[in-house]
């Protein structure tokens, strides 16, 4: 799992391939590496470790070539080493970059193993590397090599291939894992991300599952799984270079969270005419799939499945339709009955996440007859999948824990409140009333973001702490469990989240005075119940921090108690307020430790395989 860059261009492709790997680096940085066919064949350099190694690798001892395949690992099959680095070269005659699984590679590996081919790494990848230097030998050039392996592949794929002896061509492949072809002048590129290729093209091929192109100067030829020529289109993307810069900030995702009020307002823009939400937004059919559904199955994993717990709060208390939430991975394998009538909604950043597009696919099998994708990449396999989409315009999202990615999804999760409450009951008064709310949200997180300096203080009490609670109670139960996960992935301390109603049941026994507990007390019916399991944890001496609204701060002042007062915010969307403080402190407390925030350890952003 990882990204892939290359390219056919006119000159020295070698600093492209540098500076895609580094806007890359955010989906895999355990090693980098590169390929570039010169006046020698094939020159390949490849390094452990971050793409800063790998350039230091080059200026010491350059390469340059016009057709040329780069990659930056994140590691599935074997550890993070120079062996196991893309790209992978079979006999210095064929290399290639590879996204995804080959989930039989060992049956490959074995078969050949006894046709003499040798193995230099741990990965899967070499056995596809060796399969079409082999189809070389029965057939004609590397274009009907690669079409010869490709269906001897299971699993996931997306690959970027090149032949010493073809110098001007590259061979693109896509199965599950993204790619995009670039648009140049006279120039073409491969990427799985379209961030990679901004500084060259605006103008992007989005491949299809099954797709084979073959890629030169002259142009690119783009073959169907049934090997039949097809048009994909060319499209403009509206990102450009300077979205996908850190500008003043440190760290990317500090520059995400203080986005959050302009990505909020962004999600919401164009989709009410005279305050009213307009279906359409979701798409075409959108009025006949909501007109037909009785419930809701939401699928989806990490920060995405905490959005899904609380859209299912809030589908349940004000649209009134039964909705259940499962995590992608489980759901897909748990064999779920789902009725016709359920609206089967997968939610995901990147729309890439293997296991949450698995998961929409199984519920479509078990008999859910719509599908609804939450997502903010419109041209991710998800969307297309689905029969009916809300996109969340987060814009591009760089660093590895999620935030304006998030709370978008929160954002348009109550757009399908409204557009299926309207079926269930909702009434107009109350439709306005959480409308008025939306259009509000981004002065509210504004005031929030105020708190920052503040935050940046209460951090210091985390920098020696190994473990903390984080509770919650109804829909700010899976805030909790967001603010749990922001701070073990980007600070390294074990953090786990309960409702607060459950410490008695157990999580009381790590309380003392040293451990950490982050309370969210909005202004809501559960107010007095989590009082009282505040006392619970104060009477045994627990360090309890509590973001609580400003209103209601002198009722918990007599405790031992460190008080966060959070700007009055309205019930309905407090969620996606109460959020951003607790992104907030997990930044903080990892800049004091001096962790790698926007690529944390062992993570990765884009997870395409299972």
């Amino acid at each position: 799992m990882c990204g892939i860059v290359g390219g056919v261009v006119k000159s020295n492709l070698v600093p492209i391939l540098m500076d895609g790997l580094k806007k890359l680096e955010y989906r895999g940085y355990d090693s980098a590496g590169l390929a570039v066919i010169g006046e020698q064949g094939i020159c390949c350099k490849r390094m452990q470790g971050k793409v800063k190694n790998l350039q230091d690798l080059l200026d010491e001892d350059p390469i340059s070539g016009c057709t040329g395949i780069a990659h930056t690992r994140w590691a599935t099959h074997g550890k993070p080493s120079s062996e196991n680095a893309h790209p992978h070269i079979c006999r210095n005659k064929i290399a290639v970059v590879h996204n995804g699984i080959i989930e039989n590679y060992r049956q490959l590996q074995e078969q050949q193993l006894k046709n003499g081919y040798v193995f230099a790494s741990e990965t899967d990848t070499e056995v596809i590397v060796n399969e079409i230097f082999d189809a070389l030998r029965h057939t004609d050039g590397l274009l009907n090599a690669v079409k010869r392996s490709i269906p001897k592949f299971e699993g996931t794929y997306a690959l970027g291939i090149m032949s010493n002896d073809e110098p001007g061509l590259l061979v693109a492949c896509r199965q599950g894992s993204p790619l995009v072809i670039g648009v140049g002048a006279g120039e073409y590129f491969i990427a799985s991300d379209v961030a990679a290729l901004l500084p060259v093209t605006q103008r992007f091929i989005f491949l299809e599952n099954g797709d084979i192109a073959a890629i030169r100067q002259s142009g690119v030829t783009v073959f169907d799984r049934n090997g039949r020529k097809a048009v994909r289109p060319v499209k403009e993307s509206l990102l450009t270079a300077d979205s996908i810069e850190k500008g003043e900030y440190r760290h990317f995702m500090l520059k995400e969270i203080f986005e959050q009020s302009f990505a909020v307002a962004r999600t919401l823009q164009g989709r009410f005419v005279d305050n009213r939400l307009q279906e359409s937004a979701f798409g075409r059919r959108a009025a006949e799939i909501f007109d037909a559904v009785r419930a809701v199955q939401i699928v989806a994993c990490g920060t995405s499945y905490h959005a899904g717990l609380i859209a299912r709060y809030w589908l349940e208390r004000l649209a009134r339709i039964p909705c259940s939430v499962e995590i992608a991975s489980e759901f897909r394998y748990r064999e779920p009955i789902l009725g016709p009538d359920t609206l089967a909604v997968a939610i995901s950043q990147s729309g890439e996440t293997a296991d949450t597009l698995a998961a929409l696919q199984e519920a479509k099998k078990r008999g859910a007859k719509y599908s609804l994708a939450i997502c903010n990449v419109p041209e991710s396999s998800l969307v297309r999948e689905a029969d009916a989409v809300l996109m969340t315009r987060a814009g591009p999202e760089i660093g590895v824990a999620s935030t304006k990615a998030f709370t978008s999804q929160l954002t348009v999760s109550m757009l399908l409140v409204i557009a299926l409450g309207r079926r269930f009951g909702l009434s107009e008064a109350l439709e306005r009333q959480i409308t008025a709310e939306l259009f509000n949200l981004p002065a509210e997180i504004e005031k929030v973001l105020q708190l920052n300096d503040e935050i940046k203080n209460l951090a210091r009490q985390f920098t020696e702490k190994h473990h903390a609670l984080f509770l919650g109670r109804g829909s700010h139960y899976p805030i909790a469990l967001e603010g749990a996960l922001k701070l073990k992935e980007i600070s390294y301390i074990h953090a786990e989240a309960y409702p607060a109603g459950e410490l008695k049941h157990g999580p009381l026994a790590l309380i003392d005075a040293g451990m950490p507990v982050v309370t969210v007390a909005p202004n809501d019916h559960m107010l007095e119940k989590l009082k009282a399991n505040m006392e619970e944890v104060s009477a045994r001496d627990g360090q309890l921090i509590v973001f609580i609204d400003e209103r209601l701060a002198s009722a918990v002042e007599a405790g031992n108690f460190k008080i966060i007062k959070v700007p009055q915010v309205e019930n309905h969307l407090s969620p996606a307020v109460y959020n951003i403080p607790l992104q907030l402190l997990s930044y903080h407390v990892a800049a004091l430790k001096g962790t790698d925030i926007d690529q944390p350890r062992n993570l990765a952003k884009s997870v395409t395989v299972e």
